[in-house]
Formats: C-alpha cells, structure tokens, sequence
C-alpha cells in the first residue's frame, strides 16, 4: 500500500532554512506528481509546492506565498521527495505534509522563532 514517511523539519529561527524529505512506498514512485501541503490548526490546507511526475519532465511550482524561498525537488532513485525552506518566517510556522493524490504523509511540526 501507499506510504508517505515524512522528516526533517523541526524548530529554527528567523530567517534560517530548514529540509523537510518525505521517502514514498508502495508505487512507482517516478510516475506520480508529488506535492507539498501545510495546515496550521483551525486554518485551510495550503498548497506548498508540486513536483509534476516523469511524463511531466517533473516540472516544479510552487504556492504564490513562496516566493522563491523555497525549492522542490526529487530523488527517484531513493524514492524521495525534499522539500527545501530558506528565508523562513514565523508566518511559515505550521505543519507540513507530503502528499501524493489522496494519500498523506504524517506531518512534521515547523516552528520559526523570531
């Protein structure tokens, strides 16, 4: 079956940078769209950024809060999507999720102090 195990990500200060990673099982990992998502408690689920899948040429976009902080990428070979965050801001504290249609991963706790 579809896992998603995400990790990475924690508590950083202003301004600092943080790698979120997320190893996928149970399909063929190349073939799908992987996404990032985030969702602060009593708030929406907010698009982060999406890796297209290899019919794509895996093409990247991001959500417009990004900004350009922040870079998706993959590993194929290591079934892996990353997520990396730069120029973080209290305002990206929240939880983050990796996603692959319907399936989610569990969820890391990003904390950014100022």
């Amino acid at each position: 079956q579809v896992e998603l195990v995400e990790s990475g990500g924690g508590l950083v200060q202003a301004g600092g940078s943080l790698r979120l990673s997320c190893v996928a099982s149970g399909f063929t990992f190349s073939e799908y769209s992987m996404k990032w998502y985030r969702q602060a408690p009593g708030k929406e689920r907010e698009f982060v950024a999406g890796s297209g899948s290899s019919a794509s040429g895996h093409s990247t976009f991001y959500g417009d809060f990004v900004k350009g902080r922040f870079t998706i990428s993959r590993d194929n070979a290591k079934n892996t999507v990353y997520l990396q965050m730069n120029s973080l801001t209290s305002d990206d504290t929240t939880r983050y999720y990796c996603n692959r249609s319907i399936f989610y991963s569990q969820g890391t706790q990003d904390t950014v102090t100022s």
